[in-house]
């Protein structure tokens, strides 16, 4: 039998093509129907094979799907693409982190980055927007403009990168590396909750990647209206970057704080759907030395969490060139760690990780950002001297 294949359909250049490794079920039977490639009758069956392909397998090409039609093959790769994106720089800390610098499109990149031994055995920091708008005065990775959102896809492709060079694939049953999701690194999360939660109900698909909703957090400022939104769409673990227990300082470290101050962020945190002790708050509180440290900040942290299932991070924090803070002293912090756990509260001193690379905390893509910028800044110039040079001259 001659097969002939209708190319005239493939009219987008093949980045603009949809990634079908950012589709929920839903939506990439969907796709599938219109595409043309798959009758509807067929549809279901045949995303359960591609979904299991993609997100269990991790293969990057159609035709490495041996139990599809060579034909539907060749016609799905006209219409979808399954790419990873560009990795421009990947990087290893003395301690076993890992960060990637992806490249998801021209002018967009964020940094992921892998922590060993966090939660069951491994966690992924995540990127939900590239820059932010927070401006949170501890944090570098704030201090960068944003550009926009980043898709489903764009989201889902931080974990499949991570596995790619994890060796991750098919997705084992036991003994995995990367356990754990926190959706801690550049951006807002609840600024993009729609990608957020598509890219959620992917990750946590049992027929894919399969990591667990229990063992995804996703951490926020505190953007009040998505709260009960995110708790409900995507059952996922809540962080609150809180940082400070009085509305005087949190205006200052965490800006948004103007807009929703901590009266009624904790209300907002009491109302968050599944909230127990089996499935706690968890609390990031970044030690700046004299500013946020001493013991009564400790006793207020104590009372303003009263009643709420919680934990609390303490966080060193991360210095950066032109930051005026201080990362507190250790025994100060293990003093105002002492006071919580007094008092009940698990208050884990968060080990800093991978700062040889800028992968710790509030570091992720800066140190890019400003290296790159140099070096255009020293093309330019070459550029201009070049130029010159070559100009005619007037004698």
């Amino acid at each position: 039998m001659t097969v002939t294949l209708d190319l005239t359909r493939k009219t987008l250049t093949d980045a603009a093509l949809p990634n079908l490794a950012g589709l929920t079920r839903p939506a990439l039977a969907q796709a599938l129907i219109e595409s043309g490639a798959v009758r509807p009758d067929k549809a279901k069956m045949r995303a359960t094979q591609l979904w299991r392909w993609i997100h269990h397998y991790g293969v990057t090409r159609f035709d490495d799907m041996t139990d599809v039609a060579k034909e539907t093959r060749a016609e799905l790769a006209l219409a979808f693409r399954l790419d990873r994106p560009e990795i421009v720089e990947r990087q290893v800390s003395k301690d076993g982190t890992r960060k990637w610098l992806i490249r998801m499109a021209p002018g967009i990149e964020v940094e992921t980055v892998y922590i060993p031994d966090v939660g069951r055995a491994g966690a992924l920091c995540v990127s939900s927007q590239v820059g932010c708008t927070l401006n949170c005065t501890f944090c570098h990775t704030g201090t960068q403009a944003l550009v926009r959102n980043l898709t489903a896809a764009e989201i889902v492709a931080q974990v499949q990168v991570a596995r790619d060079d994890l060796g991750e694939w098919p997705s084992p049953k036991a003994d995995r590396l990367l356990t754990n999701i926190v959706f801690m690194g550049m951006g807002e999360p609840l600024y993009n909750l729609d990608s957020v939660a598509d890219a959620i109900d992917i990750i946590s698909d049992g027929e894919g990647i399969a990591i667990s909703r229990r063992r995804i957090t996703v951490s926020t400022s505190g953007v009040l209206p998505e709260l009960e939104p995110l708790g409900r769409r995507t059952q996922a673990g809540l962080a609150i970057s809180l940082h400070a227990t009085h509305d005087d300082l949190r205006n200052v470290l965490v800006p948004i704080n103007k807009k929703y101050p901590i009266a009624e962020l904790m209300a907002a945190i009491r109302a968050y759907p599944g909230l127990s002790n089996a499935k706690r708050v968890t609390f990031e509180y970044v030690m700046l030395k004299g500013v946020n440290d001493s013991p009564a900040e400790a006793l207020a942290l104590v009372r303003l969490l009263k009643g709420i299932p919680s934990k609390i991070n303490l966080i060193p924090f991360n210095p950066w060139p032109g930051t005026d803070y201080v990362c507190s002293d250790w025994k100060t912090i293990e003093a105002f760690a002492a006071i919580l756990n007094r008092a009940g509260y698990a208050s884990p001193i968060r080990t800093p990780r991978g700062r040889d690379i800028l992968a710790a905390c509030g570091q992720l893509k800066s140190e890019s950002e400003k290296l790159r910028a140099s070096a255009r800044r020293k093309l330019a110039q070459a550029e201009v001297g070049d130029e010159a040079e070559s100009a005619p001259s007037d004698d």
